[in-house]
């Protein structure tokens, strides 16, 4: 889990070094450094088919205005903040900027520090109004 924390965290293009890197600290993320052996995490399980998926542009673009896609304003040009814009640039609009990052609703969790999650629901409520 600390490899894939690891990996949605970095900021910018991934390259072939990157896979040299030795393995995160999980302390570094709040959890136990003793790996128990299971590999039940939905997050892992689930991430083969979340890596091979291909939004269908056609079925989003007829969504109109009810879809929009954002990018937490402290989300760099990490995974989740370049795939936003990446679908947003294919279906030619621009990402929403939110405050926050990728987590950014979220209040402290696990040693994760705490999102803005009051200024969030904020820019929340303004997109659904």
């Amino acid at each position: 889990m600390a490899r894939f924390i690891a990996l949605v965290v970095a900021d910018g293009e991934l390259d072939e070094t990157y896979l040299r890197r030795p393995a995160p600290d999980p302390a570094a993320f709040g959890m136990p450094a003793d790996d128990d052996g299971t590999r039940d995490d939905p997050l892992l399980r689930n991430q083969r088919s979340c890596t091979a998926y291909e939004p269908d542009l056609e079925r989003l673009r007829a969504l109109g205005d009810r879809l929009v896609l954002a990018a937490g304003e402290d989300s760099g040009d990490t995974l989740a903040a370049r795939a936003a814009r990446s679908v947003a640039r294919a279906l030619r609009r621009e990402a929403v900027v939110v405050p926050g990052d990728h987590g950014g609703f979220m209040g402290e969790l696990h040693g994760r520090p705490a999102g803005r999650p009051a200024e969030f629901a904020a820019a929340l409520r303004e997109i659904l109004d």
